[in-house]
């Protein structure tokens, strides 16, 4: 990183006298009258000595990160179209979970609840709902964070559970009503 000292004049009211104290890490400004005052001189090298120097371009081409996602399984989703036939309508329970494509806990749950669904085959339904894309069901059922995971029988809500939970926790949710 190059040093950079910025300089930089401010001008205010002649009442107004500030003093500027500079330390690594901290800066404090004091304002006193002091007649004559006539701006703000900032003075900041952007603390060189602290930083180490690293260039910006890599002199070969690498991979910062890359994304296997071979744990999480395919769960049908439901949408507003979809949502009476498939959550209200259905013979068993099912696992509703709500998400959104922005939530980073909900891609933390998903593999989770991909392995329930897995685990519970025929027993349970599992679908998702993205709240971006069906909004008003998620007005409907009051979801206010996601991810919100909604156990339905008989197309009644059952049970809730919010946030990235453990597995147990859901697993237990699951256990009560089947």
């Amino acid at each position: 990183m190059a040093t950079i000292t910025e300089s930089t004049a401010l001008f205010s009211p002649s009442y107004l006298h500030p003093a500027i104290t500079s330390r690594p890490g901290a800066l404090s400004l004091s304002l006193r009258h002091r007649p004559g005052f006539r701006g703000l001189k900032v003075q900041s090298p952007l603390y060189s000595s602290l930083a180490p120097k690293v260039s910006r371009l890599p002199s070969t081409p690498t991979i910062v990160s890359q994304t296997h996602d071979t744990t999480a399984l395919d769960i049908p989703t439901v949408t507003e179209a979809t949502w009476q036939s498939l959550v209200l309508k259905a013979d068993g329970p099912v696992l509703v979970e709500f998400w959104a494509p922005w939530c980073g806990p909900c891609r933390m749950i998903h593999p989770v609840v991909g392995e329930l669904a897995q685990e519970y085959a025929g027993k349970l339904n599992c679908f998702r709902l993205s709240t971006d894309d069906s909004p008003s069901i998620a007005t409907q059922y009051g979801i206010r964070s996601v991810p919100t995971m909604m156990i339905f029988n008989k197309g009644e809500k059952q049970d809730t559970v919010i946030g990235a939970v453990p597995k147990t926790i859901l697993t237990a949710s699951i256990e009560k009503h089947l």
